[in-house]
């Protein structure tokens, strides 16, 4: 059959109120020739219930080309299935033929397994372009990831645009060298830079919401926050000016706890919440050292009128003022598995990276859970063992085979604390990922995995097939002009 990209919308009884309309948007078909009779029809079908959210039914007849789903969020996705129907020069920028291209008749019936399926990009080591994350929005849309776990404060630098304070980008945004090697410790020997203004973010917002990915922004606290320090001393322990971060790893300044601060943080997230209009806000809380609460008499008396018995519960109670808060503007937190430490705020989900306790323990205490174990979901990690063929990474292994291999459900759990796992999320760290080009090579062909991880029921999953497919969805991303990583020669 020969197709066009002419799209009829029907939609049964009328949209449910509150439904977008469906998008139809640059990640689009590519077909040349329209056909004698019927046409691509885009269906919302309030009754179709069985598809769930996300769900959708693909029907390729002789008649006409059916993508029918319960929301708007289905089509989109049947449409990206359908495009993989197609031949893969379709993924280029522009036909390269004028000649009519074929879709086989199929019947699909298909719906995600979990309902967050997300990728995380710190830009707060090495910014990223704005034109690069609307690519990276594009590239995990195509691969039906619906969230975008955005990290956009860190030591190294602050990239949001915060007008009350507007010292965090004057000078929290910039540094004046940058860690190449940390062992032994080399340098850039040159100033990095940036920031994403609000006008930029509410772009990057709309343009992602209209793929139907969610955003969720991290602003961290209290640890890794040498960079809102630098803008603003009085936020630390110990008064001193100190310059945005340089070097990787745990460094020990941290906000400090005095109400002036909480209240300053209040009024960064006043303005996050103004752009970000997802149900999650995160919090970061990992890797938060104690020594400067342990020295600072302004903390331990803190600790002393909450009769809080060490800084591990000093860092809860500092994490429970973001959590209620967030909760009273009906938003949600959530905070890397540190955040259980000292007891975990109420409200609170959790994104478990250190492994899978984390997750564990949360599901069984009732909370919601986002696995991102490091062992199966960091994108930094290299590749190959023959580090000497390698871009310069951070350490691990993390071979494609054990992304796929990954099981967000740990076994320990019994189905009610199973139900907490809200999915999975993959991890690109950028201490040594300093282009969008290598973003692209350390995320690809792993996210392909990891998409079909949290996609796919685990029975359905088979590594030896999904070699077999990748090496054709490779050949779509080649025309798109991703830098995947090519696969190992068997």
């Amino acid at each position: 059959m020969m197709w066009v990209a002419v799209i009829t919308v029907s939609l049964v009884e009328g949209a449910p109120q509150g439904m977008p309309e469906p998008h139809i948007i640059p990640l689009s078909l590519t077909i040349v020739k329209r056909p004698s009779r019927g046409g691509i029809r885009l269906q919302i079908d309030r009754k179709a219930t069985d598809l769930g959210s996300e769900g959708y039914l693909l029907d390729v007849s002789e008649s006409e080309i059916l993508i029918r789903a319960h929301r708007s969020a289905g089509l989109f996705y049947g449409v990206q299935t359908l495009r993989q129907l197609l031949p893969t020069a379709s993924f280029g920028s522009s036909p390269r033929t004028s000649e009519p291209v074929s879709v086989q008749c199929i019947r699909i019936e298909d719906a995600p397994r979990f309902q967050w399926r997300g990728m995380h990009l710190d830009v707060g080591r090495h910014f990223m372009p704005k034109e690069f994350i609307f690519r990276f929005i594009d590239l995990i849309a195509l691969h039906k990831f619906n969230r975008f776990h955005w990290h956009l404060t860190e030591d190294q630098g602050w990239r949001i645009e915060i007008r009350r304070y507007p010292r965090l980008t004057k000078i929290g945004a910039w540094r004046n060298d940058t860690m190449l090697t940390y062992d032994p410790p080399t340098f850039e020997g040159r100033p990095h830079g940036g920031y994403y203004t609000q006008d930029e973010i509410r772009d990057i917002v709309r343009y992602a919401s209209e793929r139907f990915v969610t955003i969720v922004p991290e602003i961290e606290m209290p640890g890794h926050s040498q960079a809102a320090i630098a803008s603003y001393p009085e936020l630390g322990n110990t008064g001193d000016i100190l310059p945005v971060a340089t070097r990787w790893g745990v460094i020990e300044n941290v906000f400090n706890v005095e109400d002036e601060t909480i209240e300053f943080l209040k009024g960064v997230l006043t303005e996050v919440l103004e752009l970000f209009p997802g149900d999650f806000i995160h919090v970061g809380g990992d890797e938060v050292p104690k020594k400067q609460w342990q020295q600072s008499e302004s903390a331990q008396k803190r600790m002393r009128d909450l009769g809080l018995k060490d800084e591990h519960e000093l860092q809860s109670w500092f994490i429970r003022q973001f959590d209620s808060w967030l909760a009273e503007r009906g938003r949600r937190l959530i905070g890397w598995d540190e955040i259980l430490e000292g007891g975990l705020a109420p409200g609170a989900a959790v994104m478990s990276w250190r492994g899978n306790q984390g997750g564990i323990a949360a599901a069984k205490a009732g909370h919601d859970v986002v696995m991102a174990p490091n062992t199966h979901t960091y994108f930094d990690y290299y590749q190959s063992q023959d580090r000497s063929k390698e871009p310069h990474a951070i350490g691990g292994f993390l071979p494609l085979e054990k992304v796929y291999s990954f099981e967000p459900v740990p076994p320990e759990l019994s189905p009610a604390e199973a139900a907490r796992i809200l999915g999975a999320q993959g991890q690109i760290w950028t201490e040594y990922i300093r282009t969008p080009r290598h973003v692209e090579y350390m995320m690809f062909p792993r996210a392909c995995a990891l998409a079909e991880v949290v996609w796919t029921k685990p029975e359905r999953k088979n590594f030896s097939e999904f070699l077999v497919r990748l090496r054709t969805h490779l050949d779509r991303m080649r025309e798109m002009g991703v830098n995947f990583r090519p696969l190992d020669a068997n």
